[in-house]
């Protein structure tokens, strides 16, 4: 067992959002997300920073070595009957994928979710071939639904979105 890569977190900033454009804009990053032209996926990189980062705190950037390694973000909501659960997004640079950051980095967001946003109910979205699901499978999600071909690709192939959740 290796030693786990000791990592910061840290509120993100509107300046990261550069980075987290050029990162979703990397193809084999593009992939696992619904987006597809460049303004689409700077509209999302300020959204998942810019807004929630500033409306709820609740946008993080993962730093190892002062380097950014990682991004997670809680989808929060105002709405008081909705306010027990939350969505996610997280994206590790390819670099640091199978080194356990990803594990570390879904620790701390069940940690950060309970604790700070009183959040009982973690769920994500996973296309079926996304290799993340499997780290999201040990981390103890268990998959709830499917929507079948609910992405069509530009070359008209369709792909399965999973949901998964987890209680706290």
């Amino acid at each position: 067992m290796r030693d786990p890569i000791e990592l910061k977190y840290e509120v993100s900033k509107e300046e990261e959002i550069p980075v987290l454009t050029s990162w979703l804009s990397e193809p084999n990053i593009l992939k696992w997300f619904p987006m597809i032209s460049q303004l689409e996926i700077e509209d999302a990189s300020k959204i998942w920073i810019g807004y929630f980062g500033k409306t709820f705190g609740s946008a993080f950037t993962v730093r190892n070595e002062g380097n950014i390694v990682g991004f997670f973000n809680l989808y929060l909501t105002p709405v008081k009957k909705l306010k027990h659960q939350s969505l996610f997004s997280i994206i590790v640079h390819p670099e640091m994928r199978g080194k356990g950051v990803g594990k570390q980095i879904l620790e701390e967001i069940k940690v950060r979710a309970k604790r700070d946003f009183a959040v009982s109910l973690l769920h994500l979205e996973v296309y079926r071939d996304n290799p993340a699901r499997r780290l999201y499978l040990k981390a103890g999600f268990e998959e709830y639904g499917v929507h079948s071909n609910f992405l069509k690709e530009e070359d008209g192939t369709y792909r399965d979105k999973i949901l998964m959740q987890q209680w706290l």
